[in-house]
């Protein structure tokens, strides 16, 4: 994955100022002025598996005592997908989770979850550093309203911005119209964009649609991969002392 991975600087096809695509006259004018300022590439994170650890292949199982094939062969196998895209609410998907119709304790389920929430190793610190080098964060994630225990918990908007997620915007990766979407919120060309994700169907999706993808494996790699692409870490201290100059 790392040898095939070229600097940024040299996948950029202009020099041009990124100008938002308007048809006001004034818009446009703000527009230069903000996306002057904007440090690309802009970055794209998946956030399970990816930043946040899922509880979905540990400790769902665990929770209704079963093994995860157990638990794939009596679900429904649409009601996790509706949920994530928000076309059902979590009572729906209580009433709906199992082929059976059994009752569960879904208050008792979000607590199993929430507690299952935590960083992978080095991402939290990774993050940290691309904001403070002042790199734009999207959040580009499958995941229904429950996003909002994970940032009760972990607090994810200290580093990126909560813009995509699958419950918010009906679609989910890898639909093509998904990263359509994104790129046209984000008013940017493709190349532009860097999307990091653990699944590699995601990546190559992404790749279709002309972003920059890279498969995560662990921070450490994560960080050489973005050090290819030209992607800086330096620390705050530095960032300032070269500012000055």
């Amino acid at each position: 994955m790392a040898a095939a991975l070229k600097p940024y600087h040299q996948l950029i096809t202009t020099t041009i100022p990124f100008i938002y695509r308007s048809s006001s006259a004034t818009k446009m004018s703000a527009s230069v002025s903000a996306i002057s300022q904007r440090k690309l590439p802009v970055l794209l994170f998946d956030i399970m598996d990816t930043i946040v650890r899922d509880p979905f292949y540990h400790d769902i199982p665990a929770f209704f005592r079963m093994s995860m094939k157990e638990l794939l062969d009596c679900k429904h196998p649409t009601a996790w997908i509706e949920f994530e895209k928000g076309l059902i609410d979590e009572m729906e998907l209580a009433r709906i989770f199992f082929k059976d119709g059994r009752h569960f304790d879904l208050e008792g389920l979000k607590s199993c979850i929430y507690q299952g929430y935590s960083y992978i190793e080095g991402v939290e610190e990774l993050l940290s550093t691309l904001k403070d080098n002042g790199y734009e964060i999207h959040a580009f994630t499958n995941y229904p309203i429950w996003y909002k225990m994970i940032e009760d918990k972990l607090k994810l908007s200290s580093y990126l911005s909560w813009t995509f997620c699958s419950c918010v915007i009906g679609k989910r990766k890898p639909d093509p119209h998904f990263y359509s979407e994104v790129l046209q919120h984000l008013d940017t060309e493709p190349q532009n964009c860097v999307f990091i994700d653990d699944r590699l169907k995601n990546i190559e999706a992404a790749k279709d649609a002309g972003i920059i993808g890279i498969q995560f494996k662990n921070a450490d790699s994560l960080q050489q991969d973005l050090s290819l692409l030209g992607i800086t870490f330096q620390n705050g201290k530095t960032k300032t002392l070269e500012s000055r100059v």
